[in-house]
């Protein structure tokens, strides 16, 4: 396939994906939290907390980065770390009483923020963005477990 047929998509997908991370990030922003301590609080709302290595598969926060911003919400007293009971060598974060009142608020307040955007198309065209994406991924995913590369 001549990549002129694919580059097209490849710019308007990168763009999309700017477009959309400046627009979450300026309403994150307003909540007093950078994307990254939003993505780890939105992570573990509603869970009693998971270990940091399935938090950094969850969040895509590389693991240097996401050191760094769990230290840096535990300050806040808004999550804490926890000897895993079935892994000495695991800590489980889970977020605190005031982590849970934060993510009460600022979770349902930014999927409403979100939504504004989302609401411009119908039933119809999310549907079918959604399942393009899904296909799209799906190729990805057995590309790289066909090449014989490793993650």
């Amino acid at each position: 396939m001549p990549p002129s047929i694919f580059l097209p998509l490849l710019r308007e997908l990168a763009s999309t994906y700017q477009a959309f991370e400046v627009y979450s990030a300026v309403h994150i922003r307003s909540l007093d939290l950078t994307p990254p301590q939003f993505d780890i609080v939105a992570t573990l709302g509603n869970t009693p907390g998971m270990p940091l290595k399935e938090l950094g598969e969850k969040t895509l926060i590389t693991k240097g980065t996401l050191t760094g911003v769990v230290d840096r919400l535990a300050d806040k007293g808004l999550v804490r770390r926890t000897a895993s009971p079935s892994d000495g060598r695991s800590q489980i974060v889970q977020l605190t009483p005031q982590g849970e009142k934060l993510f009460a608020r600022v979770f349902p307040a930014h999927i409403s923020h979100m939504e504004r955007v989302f609401a411009q198309l119908s039933p119809e065209e999310l549907a079918g963005i959604t399942a393009g994406l899904h296909r799209l991924r799906e190729a990805f995913a057995a590309a790289h477990g066909s090449d014989g590369e490793t993650p």
